[in-house]
């Protein structure tokens, strides 16, 4: 098993804790239109709660390590590797649940360029737990505002784990799927599952809008989020989210490789 000190060391050189991509600019952004409300920001969530944009600096420097301090308002934002591994420890633990019970689960990405392969590993060694990893509503079309306007994508399933596509975007040699932060694939997928009298999933695993639309639905969901998305954060605290993992969500597939071999030997699965 890989030591908690390589691990933090892992996080370190590859960024994805420590000082990070992303800026505190983008950040206080996020933070800003949230507290606004806007449901670019929410991504599926509807909070319970009144959030300043001072109270999320105040939660996110607490769930993540960045600046409390409001004047800080230019740089790198800064993730504590301690809060991360803290967390993946607690990610690990309800996978190990529904291991345990052979819970059938549901996988789902808004950045399946970036963390397709790790979402791909959960899935395969859920499987070969006994989950059941569902795949609904797969070929459904979902229409997804995007800065260029309405957009129809389709619902696919690589490996397990859901995202959408462009319709043309089948051809060989294409991005694996397209980024988004929108809660409406999880809706389409979970309300594809009800009409089709499946199971449900009793435990969602993904990022962005798969974790807080979700979990708005009453849905167990755990994932990972960047400093500039509040909203999981948020859900957590409120408590419609159960687990996330600050750490930056845009770095090579590949450094998110030993963060899945952590996870699955904490979690007594095999990869």
């Amino acid at each position: 098993m890989l030591s908690i000190g390589a691990l933090r060391a892992h996080l370190l050189t590859a960024h994805l804790a420590g000082p990070v991509a992303t800026s505190r600019e983008e950040s206080l952004r996020s933070y800003r239109l949230f507290a606004a409300r806007d449901p670019r920001v929410l991504i599926g969530l509807d909070p319970e709660w009144s959030w300043s944009q001072r109270d999320l600096i105040g939660l996110m420097a607490d769930k993540c390590g960045v600046s409390a301090d409001p004047g800080c308002v230019s740089g790198h934002d800064v993730i504590d590797p301690e809060r991360t591994l803290a967390a993946l420890d607690a990610f690990a633990d309800r996978l190990a649940a529904a291991a345990r019970r052979g819970a059938p689960v549901l996988l789902g990405t808004g950045h399946p360029h970036r963390l397709l392969g790790f979402y791909a590993a959960l899935a395969d060694a859920l499987s070969a737990a006994g989950c059941t990893v569902i795949v609904p509503a797969k070929g459904h079309c979902v229409d997804i505002t995007t800065r260029f306007g309405l957009r129809t994508y389709n619902l696919d399933y690589v490996q397990g784990v859901a995202l959408v596509r462009e319709p043309d975007a089948e051809r060989p040699g294409c991005e694996p799927g397209a980024h988004t932060h929108s809660p409406l694939p999880v809706r389409t997928a979970l309300a594809g599952a009800a009409d089709a009298g499946g199971p449900l999933p009793e435990l969602v695993i993904g990022d962005h809008g798969w974790v807080c639309g979700a979990g708005q639905l009453g849905f167990e969901a755990i994932g990972l989020a960047d400093t500039d998305d509040p909203a999981l954060f948020v859900g957590e605290a409120e408590g419609s989210v159960s687990v996330v993992v600050p750490l930056d969500d845009a770095v090579r597939s590949d450094y998110y490789r030993p963060l899945t071999r952590y996870v699955l030997n904490r979690a007594c699965l095999s990869q």
